[in-house]
């Protein structure tokens, strides 16, 4: 979903998401205000999105720790306005965007937002 003056994210780029969460225990994908989310019950993993500036942003969850160091990495990475443990990355293929390293955030997000008991059903990178 896009509204009239946000792009839509690349299909290709949902599909590569997807390829990550969609395989985790009971996380869903679903259409949201603007591009596309994945939740785990009814807490959100990850949303991806095109910005009213035509720039593509991913937002995920991180330890607070992990916050506040992406924050001070700088770009692509940015701290979110809302929630405390929300993490941005901007996507930009120009730039190059490290798949390998999405997947391994996504995987910790969504091992953040679900119950302890599917977490531990995951293989998480570097544990």
């Amino acid at each position: 979903m896009a509204l009239a003056d946000r792009p839509l994210v690349p299909e290709e780029w949902v599909q590569r998401i997807d390829a990550v969460l969609g395989v985790l225990p009971r996380c869903e994908q679903e259409a949201a205000w603007t591009g596309t989310r994945w939740r785990v019950g009814g807490a959100t993993i990850a949303h991806v999105f095109g910005g009213e500036d035509r720039v593509f942003r991913i937002t995920f969850r991180g330890e607070p720790d992990e916050v506040a160091a992406f924050e001070h990495m700088g770009d692509p990475y940015f701290r979110s306005g809302w929630g405390g443990n929300v993490i941005g990355m901007v996507l930009d293929e120009e730039a190059g965007i490290d798949w390998q390293e999405l997947a391994e955030l996504l995987t910790d997000s969504y091992c953040i937002q679900a119950p302890a008991s599917l977490a531990e059903q995951v293989d998480r990178p570097g544990a």
